[in-house]
This record gives structure tokens, C-alpha cells and sequence, in this order.
């Protein structure tokens, strides 16, 4: 082996090293040997989709990615079968998050902030022209190409809607509009709108308008939309942020709106909106339709004289998302612990489990070389105690299939043990 090259074939993409792997999916760098162009492929194992029941869900995403064509939307090109995996075909981005560039920087420039939100309200309006509404609108689901423009990437918690009335409750808890925690229904484009207002805040400013040490704090901040902006933001920009980031979905300013107001205006060029593309389903239909048997060609070739491609199995986490631990812990005297449990599945399979659990719950996991972050939304105004051991209750009670024996937790001390789920 030391003097071959080893190459492994998808259809027509030669496929090289891991670049991002989650609970679910692995992400690699690819080349599509027709044109010579570098693609992201996520591969997906088709028994865990259909062990786990997550045809649906997976089907529902790649669908609204294929639907939506636009510059500032990560592209999904195609998406192919075979024997034991599916394979999604996405444009590769390599510019990284754009919450890693606030974190880097602490703030941007206005310039700079107002460049980025000019490009995200271009997306999200063609994305709600299709009655597409995104629901998790953060800086670590905008990413930046080679050239610096604003990608947005993650649907998983997107819907499809011909009226925009939503009803399910979903988002992270510092990005979502007031009326998503009521169960009265919402706006699918106002609540969007109000998560871009949050975005657009913390770029200037390089911290969140809405932040609490707990939930219903914080959820009351955000009702009331209790916020300040920081001297440095001009009065522009300040009058834009407060007329997003109002509490009433019905006076909220909408994309039409935020398009004619003066300081959005300011070098902005808008993105020449010409005919939709023919976007076919046929590929997606055929996957998930005939699971079972439709499927390309995979091979692995060798080549005498050449190096050896190895995985280089880099676990990079392609949605950081909130750590809600935090959230819960009031005095720095606290001692945070963990939840145990003992179970004899495979690691893949109790990762796998959870996040199907988590998923029937509302909740989204992010998962990093094996350690899973679990985040959510609740609309329950109970303490921070009660809102905590409810969760744990209802996680545990569905994980018995993986669990072999568990460890009992006091009341006492379930705050404690629960916050780091």
C-alpha cells in the first residue's frame, strides 16, 4: 500500500478526507471529475435513517435546500444513493462561520456588519418568496465563502408553509421572537426578521442584546424587548435595530421595510432577482422513494507510484449553537456534574438514539467527537429547577432502549446534574 494511491469513486465525485462529522453524517471534500470543481459531500447511512425514522426530516431539509437557489444560501447541487449511504452534494464553503469571525474580532465594523445583513435579508426574503422560514437564524448557521459573502446554511429546523402561521416552538433561546414561546401560533417572516435584528446587534456590538443567567429572565427581557444599543452603533443603525426587535409582531418592521430604510440603503446592492431556476425533485424522490435499491456506483481504485490519501477523521463542529449550561447556573460556588448512565450499545448507537429522542422532543444536538450538546427552546415559565428536571424526566424516560442501568439523582441535586445535557 505504501507506494499506491488509493482513490475512492461516489457516481462521478472522487472522494478525499473526512472535513466535519456529526451524530448523524459525516462531511467530506470531494471532486467532481467531469469539471474538476471541489464539492462537500455529507453522507448519510441509510439504516440509521431508517432504524431511527428520520426519512422525513431529512427528506423535508434537502428538499427546501434544493428549492431555494439564491448567492447567500449554501447551494445543494444533487443528491445520490448508494447500496448503505446517501450522499448530499453541497457547495463547498471554506471561509468558516461568521460567529468565529465575532469571536475573533469582538465586534465588526458597521460597514462591515451592514455588508453581511444586507446579503442575509436578501436570503431569508427569496427563502419566504417560497414559503420557506428558516427558525434558527444565528451567526454560527452563517458562514463566508473564499470572497467573504454571507452564506446561509442549516435548515434542519426550516418549514414549509403557504401562510407563514407556524405553530411549533423551536429556534435558540437568545435569537427567537417573543411570539414563538407563546402557543398561539406565528409569523413565520416576522419571527425571521426579529432573529436578523438579533444578528445585526451582535455584530456591531459583539455580544447579545438578550442575555440572562436563566430562561424565563431572559425569556421576559426578550417579551419585553428590554435591550440598549451601545454608544458606538450610529443613530441610524440604532433606529433601524429597535423598530426589528419590537415585541409586537404587527408593528415589527418587515423586509419591504428594512429594504427602504436609509441606512440599509447605504451601498447596497441588491441581488438582480432573474427566473427561478427549474429546480427538479426527481433526485430526492428517487432516494427516498426506493431506498432500498436505487443507488450509484462506489469503488475504490489504486494507482501504482502514487501517495497514499488517508482520512485525516477531523471532527470540526459545523454548528456551534448555545451552550445552555450557563443558562441555569446562578452562583459560580456551584459544582457542575453530569448525568450518568451505563449502557452496552456502541457509542454510534446511544449518540444516534439521543439525537432521534431529542428530536421528538423539539430539541437540537449538536455532537462533537462524541460529546453531545443538547439545545432548545421551551415556552414553560416554571423555574429554572422545574424546567431543568422536566427535561431530564423526559429525556430518560425515552433513552430505555440504550440504557441498561441507570443511576438515580435526588431531587436535591438534579439542577446540578442536569445542566450539562
Amino acid at each position: 500500500m505504501a507506494g499506491a494511491a488509493r482513490k475512492k469513486l461516489v457516481g462521478r465525485y472522487e472522494v478525499g478526507r473526512t472535513i466535519g462529522q456529526g451524530a448523524f453524517a459525516k462531511v467530506k471534500f470531494a471532486v467532481d471529475s467531469d469539471t474538476g470543481a471541489a464539492v462537500a459531500m455529507k453522507v448519510l447511512d441509510k439504516a440509521t435513517i431508517l432504524n431511527h425514522r428520520m426519512m422525513h426530516q431529512i427528506k423535508r431539509e434537502i428538499s427546501i435546500m434544493k428549492i431555494v437557489r439564491h448567492p447567500n444560501i449554501v447551494r445543494l447541487n444533487e443528491v445520490l444513493a448508494g447500496q448503505t449511504k446517501i450522499y448530499i452534494i453541497l457547495e463547498l464553503i471554506t471561509g468558516g462561520e461568521l460567529f468565529d469571525k465575532i469571536a475573533r474580532q469582538g465586534k465588526l465594523r458597521e460597514n462591515e456588519s451592514r455588508k453581511y445583513f444586507q446579503q442575509l435579508i436578501d436570503a431569508i426574503d427569496y427563502c419566504h418568496s417560497k414559503g420557506v422560514y428558516h427558525r434558527d437564524l444565528k451567526p454560527e448557521n452563517l458562514l463566508l465563502d473564499s470572497h467573504g459573502n454571507l452564506k446561509v446554511t442549516d435548515f434542519g429546523l426550516s418549514t414549509l408553509s403557504q401562510n407563514g402561521f407556524l405553530h411549533t416552538t423551536c429556534g435558540t433561546p437568545n435569537y427567537v421572537a417573543p411570539e414563538v414561546l407563546s402557543k398561539d401560533g406565528y409569523d413565520g417572516s416576522a419571527a425571521d426578521v426579529w432573529s436578523c435584528g438579533v444578528i445585526l446587534y451582535v455584530l456591531m456590538a459583539g455580544y447579545l442584546p438578550f442575555e440572562e443567567n436563566d430562561l424565563p429572565t431572559l425569556y421576559d427581557k426578550i417579551t419585553a424587548a428590554h435591550f440598549s444599543c451601545p454608544d458606538w452603533f450610529s443613530s441610524g443603525a440604532k433606529s433601524l435595530i429597535q423598530r426589528i426587535l419590537d415585541p409586537n409582531p404587527k408593528t415589527r418592521m418587515t423586509v419591504e421595510g428594512i429594504r427602504a430604510d436609509a441606512w440599509f440603503k447605504n451601498n447596497y446592492v441588491a441581488h438582480k432577482r432573474g427566473e427561478d431556476e427549474n429546480v427538479c425533485l426527481d433526485d430526492v424522490q428517487a432516494v427516498f422513494d426506493n431506498i432500498e435499491d436505487k443507488y450509484v456506483s462506489e469503488q475504490v481504485t489504486h494507482n501504482d507510484g502514487g501517495p497514499l490519501i488517508m482520512n485525516a477523521f477531523e471532527m470540526i463542529t459545523l454548528s456551534q449553537g448555545l451552550d445552555l449550561s450557563s443558562l441555569f447556573d446562578r452562583q459560580q460556588e456551584y459544582v457542575k456534574r453530569q448525568t450518568r448512565f451505563v449502557s452496552r450499545k456502541p457509542a454510534r448507537t446511544i449518540a444516534a438514539t439521543i439525537q432521534v429522542v431529542a428530536d421528538s422532543m423539539g430539541i437540537k444536538v449538536h455532537s462533537y467527537n462524541y460529546k453531545l450538546r443538547l439545545e432548545g427552546v421551551s415556552s414553560n415559565k416554571m423555574s429554572p429547577f422545574a424546567v431543568v428536571l422536566e427535561f431530564y424526566k423526559n429525556l430518560c424516560s425515552k433513552l430505555e432502549s440504550i440504557i441498561w442501568r441507570p443511576i438515580e439523582v435526588s431531587a436535591k441535586s438534579a439542577l446540578l446534574r442536569t445542566t450539562t445535557c
